[in-house]
């Protein structure tokens, strides 16, 4: 439920992640547990982080959603499955054989499987092969670190029955970040591959004596190769799985103590996770409500929204955004000067910034104007023959003139003495400014200290550009005579 509203979006939800050598068996244990066919091969097959959420339906047909970076696709056949997950990693990490992090969600539904999400990673490669990076190894490694760190996931550690457990890489990397084994259950497979006499040394593995693990082991035996070339179909297979510990001299046992089977891994699995869940809810709880404290907290600072009316949207700007901004050119570009007198640089740095922020959206604007022009009234070049049209080397120009800190324009002067910015004695205008505002004379009267000031006067120098005056020009299509073109030509932006 948490998953479906998006809050693992903030903060880490517990979860499994699958983790093996190259051919280690994973994509087969996932088949087991999903009941679908995932991409096999030699080499990397798992090239992208895959999440696979399994959900149990009472009723209803099989169904299964694919999605990744905004792709979302829904479909009902579940031979698409390989075909789909092994796209979805060529649009993430090409047609090559390097990897991705972006994550690739498998969500299925179906009666037949159990409320589960597990994330295979990529197998652990040490020797890069042929189109690979060099640090292949490295970036594979990173990946996993980056998901089994977290002390939400289960790691879920992947070893063949046939191969000396203590040298996995897998193994060491889960104990690197599990030192203690609480988190870390280990899925041994092949059992049928094993050297006869070898037997021993796999139950002493089961049994905790060589690695001991908290969560324990469990071996299962799964579809390999030669079975599917076979075209044994994976409910087919788990019988035949069933089979063979039932009838084997060695494992039979293990069975019995539910250590063997997919049947008992997928009721182990889903165990721990529910016991993960269950320990994790009251730190899941008090992230969320730190994270709600912290957000109301901020909302305070913006009391009821930002203001509808356009005569208000000024101030609100002002007092949201610039007055952090001062006081950090303030800090940045503190030099010698008396209280009341602000420096001239720190309010051209302001001013600089602001205006080249212009340019950008500027030269936009003129492609689009253009585009439109162009367009829809299939106006022509040669219509502007010898006439004035803007293009982007005077945007640049205006742009280049409005870095210049400098009017001698009455509007700015009247804007001044038309809002409440004065050098005044007295308090009976300021009632609710802070002390720190305030100076006091050789009389002991209260005076504004002007610094605090600087938002306001950046605010009215910057809307003198908004009132500068336009020309307007009008053609007439000479063609036609039945279409108009106007636009304004800015004859006073640098007022």
């Amino acid at each position: 439920s948490l998953r479906l509203i998006g809050i693992e979006k903030d903060m880490d939800l517990p979860s499994i992640a699958v983790v093996g050598d190259q051919s280690s068996g994973k994509s087969s244990v996932l088949e087991a547990l999903s009941g679908v066919g995932l991409p096999r091969g030699s080499g990397i097959v798992t090239r992208c982080p895959l999440e696979l959420k399994l959900r149990k339906f009472k009723k209803g047909p099989w169904s299964g959603t694919i999605s990744y970076c905004g792709h979302k696709e829904t479909f009902y056949d579940p031979s698409m499955v390989d075909n789909l997950v092994r796209k979805a990693q060529n649009d993430l990490a090409g047609n090559t054989v390097g990897i991705s992090d972006e994550l690739v969600t498998l969500e299925i539904s179906s009666p037949d499987v159990c409320d589960l999400t597990l994330i295979d990673l990529p197998g652990i490669t040490r020797v890069p092969v042929q189109g690979q990076p060099d640090d292949i190894a490295d970036q594979i490694k990173n990946l996993i670190q980056k998901y089994i760190s977290k002390s939400e996931t289960i790691i879920l550690v992947v070893v063949p029955c046939n191969v000396d457990i203590t040298t996995t890489e897998a193994l060491r990397m889960a104990q690197h970040a599990d030192p203690d084994g609480y988190r870390t259950l280990a899925i041994l497979t092949k059992p049928d591959l094993i050297d006869k006499g070898a037997e021993i040394d796999v139950l002493n593995i089961v049994q905790g004596r060589v690695v001991p693990l908290s969560k324990g082991y469990i071996i299962v035996r799964c579809r390999g190769q030669s079975d599917i070339n076979n075209k044994i179909p994976l409910d087919e297979a788990i019988d035949m799985e069933m089979e063979f510990f039932r009838n084997h001299r060695y494992f039979s046992s293990l069975l019995n103590d539910n250590k063997a089977s997919t049947l008992c891994l997928t009721k182990k699995l889903t165990k721990e996770l529910v016991d993960h869940i269950k320990k994790s809810l009251p730190h899941l709880t008090e992230q969320i409500n730190a994270r709600i404290l912290g957000a109301r907290e901020e909302l305070k600072k913006y009391d009821q929204g930002p203001p509808l009316e356009e005569e208000e949207m000024g101030p609100f700007l002002i007092n949201a955004k610039m007055t952090e901004m001062i006081e950090k050119y303030n800090e940045m570009h503190r030099g010698r000067e008396l209280l009341t007198f602000s420096e001239f640089i720190k309010f051209e740095y302001v001013i600089h910034d602001h205006v080249a922020a212009l340019q950008k959206p500027a030269m936009q604007t003129l492609k689009d104007v253009q585009g439109t022009v162009y367009s829809f009234l299939n106006v022509q070049l040669k219509m502007f023959r010898n006439k004035y049209f803007l293009n982007t080397s005077e945007i640049k120009e205006f742009i280049a003139m409005e870095h210049l800190v400098f009017t001698q324009d009455k509007v700015l002067q009247k804007k001044l003495e038309e809002s409440d910015i004065h050098q005044m004695t007295g308090l009976e205008r300021y009632e609710n400014l802070h002390e720190d505002d305030m100076v006091l004379n050789s009389k002991g009267c209260a005076l504004l200290d002007t610094r605090n000031l600087v938002p306001e006067k950046l605010a009215l120098y910057y809307e003198v550009g908004d009132s500068s005056c336009y020309e307007m020009y009008s053609f007439i299509d000479s063609d036609s005579h039945n279409h108009s073109f106007t636009y304004y030509k800015n004859v006073n932006l640098h007022a």
